[in-house]
């Protein structure tokens, strides 16, 4: 340190507290709480910074997306089924909150297994230990029957019309059952090895990969029509985000304008190909793009809550 000197701070400028901007002031700060909220209540004593601040604008973006006839597109992976929301996601639906969904190949097999016997997700790490993970018979036959009956007939509602020309005990809690009822366009993306039903006697790589290959095809068309609209992305790492991004540049190739919308993305952990290829470069043209990180089984809720009460506001 030999041959420095500490600076001087005396003619360091200053300037007013109370002339300089600030991002936090009293309106934004939380409210105390106390039992008994009502949900409107619980929302507005959240703080509006950060997340709290995103999760009420998400909610609005997709409002107004509805009210102006755009679509909200709800994009998962299977752990939002996993965690027990299929209830929220069939009510948004039944709402006509929900204009489309898209899924990976594990939903199929999990909403299945709800609608056919209430339960779901075995213990991977011990029945691997002898091979018979994913070998329920029951899942593997119907998965594998609605990928040939959709090849066949080119209908995207396949397994839900089967779940619901069974009679399944639990099929009103099925989001695909659910769907087809409804009519909500609901397309299943599948990576051929991912899912357990693969690996079964009745599956048909040319069932599987025409099927799915419709469903992209009929996902583009709904991508084509998202300039105003809204994409909702939750718990998918890799297949989705990419199949997302692929749709995107194809029907921006084939002449359709799609250049502002909101993207958001819900995960427990922050991952690469949800930010880049939902969040940020998908709304470069114009737009926002969101990520909220922390668990489905309370974000999602909160979302829906906050939606709903939206929607109130406008009554």
């Amino acid at each position: 340190m030999k041959g420095f000197k500490p600076l001087d701070f005396k003619k360091v400028k200053t300037y007013s507290l109370f002339s300089r901007p600030s991002k936090v002031s009293l309106d934004s700060l939380a409210r105390p709480l106390r039992s008994g909220l009502s949900v409107k209540e619980f929302l507005a004593s959240l703080p509006l910074q950060l997340a709290a601040k995103d999760l009420l604008e998400i909610a609005h973006h997709m409002k107004t997306a509805l009210q102006n006839q755009r679509p909200v597109i709800w994009a998962f992976g299977a752990h939002v089924i996993k965690v027990g929301l299929s209830p929220i996601i069939i009510d948004l639906m039944k709402r006509g909150l929900i204009s489309a969904l898209m899924v990976n190949g594990a939903c199929m097999v999990h909403d299945a297994e709800i609608a056919m016997a209430g339960i779901t997700s075995e213990d991977v790490a011990e029945a691997l230990k002898d091979g018979s993970f994913g070998m329920a018979r029951e899942t593997g036959e119907l998965l594998n029957r609605a990928a040939r009956e959709g090849r066949k007939t080119g209908l995207g509602y396949s397994l839900g019309k089967l779940i619901a020309e069974e009679n399944f005990k639990y099929q009103d809690l099925s989001i695909f059952c659910q769907a087809y009822r409804l009519g909500v366009p609901i397309t299943v993306h599948v990576a051929l090895g991912t899912d357990i039903v693969h690996v079964h006697p009745g599956a048909r790589g040319d069932d599987i990969g025409e099927a799915t290959f419709y469903d992209f095809r009929l996902f583009c068309r709904l991508i084509s029509e998202l300039e105003g609209g809204v994409f909702f992305l939750a718990g998918s790492a890799v297949i989705l985000p990419e199949v997302f991004l692929k749709a995107l540049t194809v029907v921006r190739n084939l002449g359709y304008k799609v250049e502002h919308f909101v993207t958001v993305n819900f995960d427990f952990v922050r991952q690469y190909r949800p930010l880049t290829n939902v969040v940020c470069r998908p709304t470069m043209t114009g737009g926002k793009g969101y990520h909220i990180t922390g668990h489905h089984e309370i974000l999602i809720p909160l979302l829906a809550a906050a939606l709903l009460e939206d929607f109130q506001d406008e009554a």
